[in-house]
């Protein structure tokens, strides 16, 4: 079965060809960050614009790396949100109008839920249930994955999201956007315990609050010149702080569940940090801790493809009436 993904629910504009829910056969991507990096984070009118006069492009171009014909496909799948309204109304629009035209069967994805999907594009087997960690610039929460369609809410962030601090912090640093990148890039010549930054308590357990460490780091730079050893330093230990945060409560979560799997998905995944730090807790745990490459941990309509195709075939289906989901 061949499932077309359509993905924009940001900044990126991606159409995937995705074989029987494991192999890519297309993902292609187009981002329009640059024209946002000047601006210190995504414009949303800006992205929804791009997307549209990139779309058509971004899918035909998918359709011809895959050497796949419009006729071949199985299944039109799209992300239907959470994301910007505009962005994400271009791609619905888009995958309704094929799903008309093809007279083929329409699925909406939540974006969310198709980061996690994105370890089982990497060839791993991966044993139902499992506790999945999803951490990008707009979403940090914490899941049981007991199947596909039966997806428990474990807990999620209280105010900023992890990727959405770091933007914060670099641009406190003058570090430029996105803040992800830059932040780890110069962090790795600091010292992360030189300060001691924390991340705030939450009333539940497993949900999660950084807009407090993005606050500490405003007050302790606050009239002072930084040197480029400084702004390592503060670096370094803000992403060492963030990085505690995320690996204890994901750890808890799946002593919790009883699970020695634990799926982590999201562009602060790409993060090689975290990463370290996920593996060695998970030898010390005994877990198994999965990642997907760095390239699907970003915004990529193949996680789209792959997760439709497991939901379609326990019966889920989107009428042409799907509109966009920002819950």
């Amino acid at each position: 079965m061949i499932v077309l993904g359509i993905e924009t629910s940001c900044d990126e504009t991606s159409a995937a060809l995705v074989r029987d829910g494991r192999e890519v056969l297309a993902n292609t991507v187009a981002s329009s960050l640059e024209f946002h990096q000047k601006y210190g984070g995504i414009i949303p009118e800006i992205a929804s614009r791009m997307q549209l006069e990139t779309i058509s492009a971004i899918a035909g171009s998918a359709l011809k790396k895959a050497k796949i014909k419009l006729k071949d496909i199985d299944l039109v799948a799209v992300t239907s949100g959470p994301g910007l309204l505009g962005s994400l109304l271009v791609g619905i629009s888009f995958a309704k109008s094929l799903s008309l035209g093809l007279a083929r069967p329409l699925l909406g994805v939540n974006h969310v839920y198709s980061h996690f999907y994105a370890n089982f594009l990497a060839g791993e087997k991966i044993k139902l249930p499992f506790v999945s960690l999803v951490v990008s610039g707009g979403h940090t929460s914490l899941f049981y994955i007991r199947d596909f369609d039966k997806i428990e809410v474990l807990g999620e962030t209280r105010d900023d999201a992890c990727g959405e601090a770091f933007d914060k912090v670099a641009k406190i640093l003058g570090l430029g956007y996105p803040g992800g990148p830059a932040i780890e890039k110069i962090a790795a010549s600091g010292e992360p315990k030189k300060i001691r930054f924390n991340c705030s308590g939450t009333k539940g357990a497993l949900d999660f609050s950084f807009s407090g460490i993005k606050t500490a780091v405003l007050y302790y730079v606050k009239g002072r010149r930084l040197s480029s050893g400084e702004k390592a330093d503060i670096s370094a230990s803000f992403q060492e702080a963030v990085t505690d945060t995320l690996v204890k409560k994901a750890v808890l979560a799946c002593k919790m569940k009883k699970s020695n799997r634990l799926v982590i998905g999201g562009g602060v995944a790409a993060n090689r940090c975290l990463r370290s730090k996920f593996l060695a807790a998970a030898a010390e745990h005994n877990l198994n801790c999965y990642f997907p490459s760095a390239q699907l941990c970003m915004d990529n309509a193949a996680m789209v493809a792959g997760l439709a195709y497991q939901l379609f075939r326990k019966g889920c289906r989107s009428e042409l009436t799907l509109t966009a989901d920002l819950n």
